[in-house]
């Protein structure tokens, strides 16, 4: 089933709020799916038991022998998760730590496979995390280039926005970091850079999971207009971030997850004060 066999609604769904004359001017029209999760269940298998025999002796048996041995646990992350997501909006993840909103980012993206349920997309997923691939022993203006065409831009397409790429990441402020390699980064640094590039392109989906985090106030500022630019361009973003400020700047609609389990689902200033009120924060 894809999602473009679901029906388009004039009106909002169940479960989802409704625009605000600011979000229908970024969205007009009809609601359009773009992420449909139904039942979603994922499992991680963990070989190796918990009694610490983790030797390397013990591992080598343990291929040589072609069997995990030690025992496995189940990590069940994701608990029967079923939301829909659709143009236009922009949609935080929140929960705490190992809650399942990085491996639901993932799943979505196509990284993980579901245990149960499924998980249907309109066009190509796109996650943007603070670990990201990116090639330490190449300069910042190499890794510009090879990410942008890893993002499906054309080499003309990259040349035109390099420049923009590396202004809006900041990194030339101080200096000429974009030619130094980026071993010589700060995290920091490296994060924008990351943004940068991907934000240079329109996405049907961008998931940005905590690549906010590191950045000073004037990026953040930033990265957050750049996000309701690419609502704009009806697409769907969906956010990680710990800090509820980002949150409620840049998203209209938040997903809390616990244990794996999608706790509530609704309008923004709504779910944060349930969920501040669950932390005590």
């Amino acid at each position: 089933m894809a999602v473009a066999e679901h029906t388009e609604r004039s009106g909002a769904p169940a479960g989802v709020p409704k625009k605000t004359e600011a979000e229908a001017e970024l969205t007009p029209g009809p609601w359009v799916p773009t992420v449909i999760a139904e039942d979603l269940h994922i499992v991680y298998r963990v070989y190796g038991g918990s009694k610490g025999r983790g030797s390397a002796t013990a591992a080598l048996n343990r291929i040589v022998k072609r069997r995990p041995g030690g025992g496995m646990r189940e990590v069940h992350a994701v608990r029967g998760v079923s939301f829909t997501a659709y143009r236009g909006q922009a949609i935080g993840l929140i929960g705490s730590n190992g809650s399942g909103k990085s491996t639901l980012l993932k799943a979505i993206a196509g990284l993980l496979p579901a245990e149960r349920g499924s998980v249907y997309s309109d066009g190509q997923p796109s996650l943007l995390g603070v670990n990201a691939a990116m090639m330490n022993d190449l300069t910042g203006e190499r890794n510009v280039v090879l990410g942008g065409l890893a993002m499906g831009m054309s080499r003309e397409e990259v040349q035109e926005r390099y420049q923009g790429i590396v202004d809006f990441s900041g990194i030339n402020e101080k200096g000429d970091f974009i030619t130094l390699p980026m071993r010589t980064y700060s995290s920091g640094m490296a994060a924008r850079l990351r943004f940068s590039i991907a934000a240079a392109k329109d996405h049907d989906v961008l998931m940005i999971d905590e690549a906010l985090a590191t950045g000073d106030k004037k990026f953040q500022k930033r990265s957050e207009a750049r996000i309701r630019e690419l609502r704009k361009e009806a697409g769907t973003v969906f956010l990680v971030s710990h800090n509820n400020k980002s949150i409620r700047d840049t998203c209209e609609r938040v997903l809390w997850l616990e244990k794996g389990e999608l706790m509530i689902d609704g309008p923004t200033d709504e779910v944060l004060k349930e969920y501040e009120k669950f932390t005590g924060k």
